[in-house]
């Protein structure tokens, strides 16, 4: 007899020995057993999760018949009646399996459909199954349309696709459909165990973990990949054969590399690079592993008892978490990703992978792995606590009238900085003197000690250095300056008005915003109203006319308005400009005095507010 290979072997022939799917189990189960069968079913997921496999066993449950042939539908089929045993050797007759991808058109289509007005030959009920649905051309999803809304009773659809986002919303509406996940690698390495076991084969686990690894979620991957180690260990499978089979990195180059890392040691992670490429393993799978290695640490720093202790690597997590604080190991894992997609785009694989390590380094931190959330703790302590209040206080800025003044400042406690101490300074290097002190504070890094309520004290000054910081645009975009008066007031208040009721256009809006009333005389026939403006295109009579047919209406009398040319002093769009103005030093004021953006840029020198970033609410 030929030899069997174990992924049809091992295909699970009723829902009992399903495995990795017992959510579309439990529900076909449940309709089975009740009699609640739809017309039309859509199996969805990636390859080699179980889509044809359910299939089969659905169309065995509904035409099994029993051992004594007395049987009807049922949800656990005999697997010993004819039907059952054609349905699993693809001869039943009334159960038809259509690929789509190479019968794709409307004609095969039409075909398969002129033959579901006949009734079963053999079974209980007709079963059309089609393969790879979404590789139907438009035209043959049309055609299909009518029959699956409305098939006869004794027929049955089950479709079957990979890419469901392809399959028309109009053909998604006629079918149940149940998502085949993906199986997890514990799930696949069980049933890899179970099949070994049966078939007589040994394997150590770390070989079994690989190739489930490597099945990335199909169990169907995962039993051909078991077949090719066994052929390449002959009847034995060693994780160092099935290493070198997959041409997989081993987990221990990963460790070295975030060893190298962790010690900021350029040295090492290049010439751990150029071991790579000595023992021609992937950087693509380098870079893999180290993905996967971060996020085991990630999980670790945040939830350790969250880490499988029974993992042949859970010591390496355990040790490494720790030394990389929490925003350097999500940094470096974003980076091993994206860096995987840059490989195609380098001159060769191990530059690339090079040019990844050395990028990780660059943002490497030396110090201890809390340096930032140190950094962070140390400047929200109470000797300058009175900074937290600055939210506070801006929020009262803003509701000020006058322009905010930042000219006039007073110093504040500066910033603490992390640097390297001299044992771990390079050898025979001596260490470099801490700068001087400013003369003066910069004067977007402080505030005056009438705000900030008390002198820090001198025990809360010791150790610390002030922190440069790149110039902000606070000084760069002073207030503009008005000189607000009543009549000035009244007017701003009658164009807000006119505008919320939508009295005036656009362009009469732009006149009454860019106009200064310098004056009203209510005892003139009609009353008197004077604006000044210098803008030549917005005096003309057209504007104006309309402009003094809304105020009349809203005011409730004549009016009779007068426009000379001049600069204005005090207009409603001034007054809006100067509000906004308040508004964004008091936002960028909160922004350079937050204590969590003075320690970011005390502990990275590099760091800049990029000017007009801030935005306020």
């Amino acid at each position: 007899m030929s030899y069997l290979v174990l992924a049809r072997k091992y295909r699970p022939r009723s829902f009992e020995t399903l495995v990795g799917q017992e959510h579309v189990v439990q529900a076909l189960s449940n309709a089975l057993t009740q009699g609640r069968l739809h017309h039309a079913y859509l199996f969805t997921g990636t390859r080699g999760v179980g889509k044809t496999t359910v299939s089969r066993i659905l169309a065995k449950s509904l035409n099994c018949v029993g051992v004594d042939g007395q049987g009807g539908i049922t949800a656990s089929p005999c697997g010993v009646c004819n039907a059952c045993r054609d349905i699993d050797n693809g001869r039943f007759v009334d159960y038809v399996e259509l690929d789509a991808a190479s019968n794709r058109g409307v004609d095969e289509i039409s075909q398969l459909l002129d033959q579901a007005v006949y009734k079963p030959v053999m079974g209980r009920f007709k079963v059309y199954m089609i393969d790879e649905v979404h590789m139907l051309t438009n035209h043959a999803f049309n055609a299909m349309l009518k029959t699956l809304e409305e098939p006869p009773d004794y027929l049955k659809f089950v479709l079957a696709t990979t890419d469901p986002q392809k399959v028309p919303p109009t053909v998604l509406s006629r079918c149940l459909q149940f998502n085949l996940r993906p199986m997890s690698p514990q799930t696949v390495q069980a049933h890899l165990v179970s099949v070994l076991a049966d078939e007589k084969i040994e394997a150590e686990a770390g070989a079994l973990r690989l190739l489930s690894r490597a099945a990335r979620g199909s169990m169907r991957d995962a039993l051909s990949l078991a077949d090719q180690a066994i052929a390449f260990g002959g009847g034995t499978l060693l994780e160092v054969g099935v290493r070198q089979m997959l041409g997989a990195v081993d987990r221990s180059h990963a460790v070295r590399l975030i060893d190298a890392l962790v010690a900021a040691d350029g040295a090492a992670l290049v010439n751990n690079a150029d071991a790579l490429r000595a023992l021609g393993l992937s950087a693509s799978g380098t870079l893999e592993e180290m993905a996967a290695l971060l996020q085991n640490m990630a999980v670790a720093a945040a939830v350790p008892s969250a880490v499988d202790v029974t993992d042949a690597d859970s010591a390496a997590v355990l040790r490494l978490a720790p030394m990389l604080a929490v925003e350097e190991t999500q940094l470096f894992y974003s980076m091993a990703l994206h860096g995987r997609a840059e490989l195609s785009l380098a001159p060769d694989e191990y530059s690339g992978l090079v040019m990844v390590l050395l990028r990780m380094l660059a943002f490497r931190q030396p110090g201890s792995a809390g340096a930032v959330a140190g950094a962070v703790n140390d400047a929200t302590a109470p000797p300058i606590a009175p900074v937290a209040n600055a939210s506070s206080r801006s929020e009262a800025a803003l509701a000020a009238t006058p322009r905010v003044a930042v000219s006039a400042v007073a110093s504040v406690a500066p910033v603490p900085v992390r640097t390297r101490s001299a044992a771990t300074a390079a050898p025979g290097v001596a260490p470099q003197p801490a700068p001087s002190r400013f003369e003066e504070p910069p004067p977007w890094a402080v505030e005056s000690l009438d705000e900030m309520g008390a002198e820090p004290t001198a025990s809360a000054l010791a150790g610390f250095r002030p922190v440069p910081v790149s110039q902000p645009s606070v000084a760069a975009t002073p207030a503009r300056v008005f000189e607000p008066t009543q009549l000035g007031d009244r007017w701003a208040e009658l164009v807000t008005s006119l505008t919320e009721r939508g009295s005036i256009g656009a362009m009469v809006r732009e006149l009454a915003m860019q106009s200064q009333c310098i004056e009203v005389n209510a005892q003139s026939q009609p009353e008197l109203w004077r604006l000044r403006l210098d803008r030549e295109s917005l005096r003309a009579h057209v504007h104006r006319d309309k402009l003094q047919a809304a105020l009349a209406d809203h005011l409730g009398h004549a009016v009779h308005l007068d426009l000379v040319a001049g600069e204005a002093q005090d207009s409603p769009a001034q007054r809006a400009t100067a509000k906004r103005d308040r508004r964004q030093l008091a936002a960028e004021q909160i922004i350079h005095n937050d204590p969590l953006v003075v320690a970011l840029m005390a502990q990275y020198k590099s760091a800049r507010i990029v000017p007009g970033s801030i935005k306020p609410h």
